[in-house]
């Protein structure tokens, strides 16, 4: 959590000094009108691809990540700018998140076969999958203020960003792959799915920033809200720190 403040200050402080500034002439003249600058032709229309590195905080010790999780974002925003500062503006939209959690030597009983609680058990001294993932997938609506230092040469300017987003999960399964024995020797070569959502919160808030120049920049998201339902699990949130490509 203490990344994330950090960021959204650091966006916030970004977007505070050029505010004060006029990015286009020397600051000793003339402050520029910045509502007299013609946007029309900048399209409002963004899409928004986010490719970040997917983390659980708040997670116990006992739990056992392994490899690189990864979350996939697909975003379609309308940018509005502000009629008085074209520097500034909001957009909103909606997309699909995809959430990857990677596991070793664990077993994740989403369907609730075994307990009323959702159990991560170690299978490391038997029959386990080698590779083994938890997703979650969300339908999301982000809002954002958003800051370019130039909005006329939008691509090629600094920007910054700071928003939430309010999704609804639509799916979580987990997906073992390769089963292996204690030893780590083959024992088969197949795959097993599962899929229950039972124990998520149905409702995900999160909060993000970005910061970039051009259509690229580093993005953060947090959840606020609990991950998994209360008393069902370990109180985990999320974050995502990753690259995000856009016409922002």
């Amino acid at each position: 959590m203490k990344k994330v403040v950090t960021l959204v200050t650091g966006l916030v402080l970004f977007v505070g000094l050029y505010a004060q500034r006029d990015t286009t002439q020397p600051v000793s003249r003339t402050k520029r009108d910045w509502s007299k600058v013609n946007v029309a032709n900048r399209p409002k229309d963004h899409f928004l691809l986010q490719l970040g590195y997917n983390s659980w905080t708040k997670a116990p010790d006992s739990l056992q990540f392994s490899g690189i999780p990864l979350s996939y974002n697909f975003y379609f925003l309308m940018d509005f700018p502000f009629k008085t500062n074209p520097r500034y503006s909001v957009a909103i939209g909606a997309g699909i998140a995809t959430d990857n959690m990677t596991f070793e030597n664990t077993s994740i009983d989403i369907t609730g076969s075994r307990a009323d609680r959702l159990s991560f058990t170690d299978v490391g001294d038997t029959n386990h999958f080698k590779k083994y993932k938890l997703i979650n997938t969300y339908l999301e609506a982000p809002v954002e203020l958003r800051f370019s230092s130039d909005p006329e040469q939008n691509m090629k300017s600094w920007k910054g960003a700071i928003g939430v987003k309010v999704g609804t999960m639509i799916g979580a399964g987990t997906r073992g792959k390769s089963l292996v024995n204690s030893a780590g020797n083959s024992v088969n070569n197949y795959v097993l799915k599962e899929r229950a959502k039972r124990y998520f919160n149905s409702t995900r808030l999160s909060v993000m920033g970005r910061f970039g120049y051009g259509i690229f920049s580093i993005y953060a998201s947090y959840q606020i809200n609990a991950f998994i339902k209360e008393g069902a699990g370990p109180d985990v949130r999320p974050l995502q720190v990753g690259l995000t490509i856009s016409g922002l």
